[in-house]
């Protein structure tokens, strides 16, 4: 199964991250279960992170640690299951 963290990012994400980057980035190659991560660009206002398991804890255990949340770049975030059909990745295949 797929599940999304999304999240909000504050308006001057781009100018405060560099204090938080290195530890961020640790704590995401070492995270269970991240497939992608990345923020969005133009404009910068979400981060988007693919996990793969059999439940979303891993996506909530990974944005309660992460220190772009507990230093305030990060206004909100949620974990939605993300039912992917098509593609060589999809959890969930459905062919015509």
């Amino acid at each position: 199964m797929h599940y999304m963290l999304i999240y909000d990012l504050v308006p001057d994400y781009l100018e405060r991250r560099g204090a938080f980057r290195n530890e961020h980035l640790k704590l995401a190659w070492k995270a269970e279960g991240i497939v992608l991560a990345g923020a969005l660009s133009e404009p910068t206002d979400r981060a988007l992170f693919l996990f793969e398991g059999d439940s979303p804890e891993a996506a909530k255990r990974f944005a309660n640690d992460d220190p772009y949340v507990k230093n305030g770049l990060v206004t909100k975030w949620e974990v939605r299951p993300w039912t992917t059909v098509v593609g060589a990745m999809a959890s969930n295949p459905v062919r015509p």
